[in-house]
């Protein structure tokens, strides 16, 4: 279905589709944390190679969104009860973590918002290159799986620090091949199916390798490298179905105005 169907169409139906699929999952042994849904196994997931446990059938989380909320939850300012929540910013809006910020959100709305380049769930529509948005204009960003799609990556991360109040912070997660030293990235490959041979979807145009840390410090931000998964006890690792991803935390100087 991922590519058979456009991407905008798939945003639409998936909410009351993925579920009725998941139907057929119905049983105990894996558990999502974003919304407690339980199942024998999660739904498999991929434009290439499918992964196993990938997808929640309730709430639509990845692997990733899963490590991340409970990141999010335990670690950061957003979980831990902050006085005022910060302003938000959420790129490319994925459906399970939308759905937990706008109930967290709820008395104060408009400090939460989505913003995407076409998608109809977000609240603002942008080219991460160019953010139509002040500088220093939120305290918090979360941008997951973007920079491996855009012509320019060190112009959308620039951006992405401008809008960044000193001593915010921000989520940007790409896929990190870590077993790469250097990230790779050839212009020259524009054949759909070359393009999903060699990065694994057609769109992207770009494998980070472990410089992935490298790009986001040459900005500005001091950046967090965080293997988040060794946290938690093998029997979590698999009930939760976390993936052996890091996440990357950054955050702007406080001397940077």
């Amino acid at each position: 279905m991922l590519n058979l169907f456009p991407r905008s169409f798939l945003q639409r139906v998936a909410g009351w589709a993925v579920p009725v699929v998941g139907l057929l999952y119905i049983g105990k042994g894996k558990e999502c944390p974003l919304c407690g849904c339980r199942r024998r196994k999660f739904l498999p997931y991929g434009y290439v190679s499918p992964r196993e446990n990938a997808l929640c059938p309730n709430c639509l989380a990845l692997e990733r969104h899963r490590l991340l909320w409970l990141w999010l939850l335990r670690e950061s300012d957003l979980g831990r009860g902050a006085v005022a929540l910060p302003r938000l910013l959420h790129i490319a809006p994925e459906v399970a973590l939308m759905r937990k910020f706008r109930k967290m959100y709820s008395s104060q709305p408009d400090r939460y918002i989505t913003a995407d380049l076409e998608s109809p769930l977000a609240d603002m529509h942008f080219d991460v290159q160019q953010i139509p948005m002040g500088d220093g204009e939120v305290d918090t960003i979360i941008c997951n799986h973007i920079l491996e799609h855009v012509e320019d990556d060190s112009k959308a991360l620039r951006e992405l620090y401008r809008i960044l109040r000193p001593n915010g912070w921000a989520v940007i997660l790409s896929p990190v091949d870590l077993e790469r030293e250097h990230t790779f990235e050839d212009d020259t490959i524009t054949d759909p199916k070359e393009r999903t041979r060699i990065f694994g979807q057609y769109d992207h145009r770009r494998i980070y390798g472990r410089d992935y840390v490298e790009r986001l410090a040459a900005v500005g931000f001091e950046v967090y490298d965080i293997p988040y998964k060794e946290e938690f006890s093998q029997k979590e690792q698999e009930l939760y179905a976390l993936p052996d991803e890091h996440l990357y935390v950054v955050r702007k100087p406080l001397n940077d105005r």
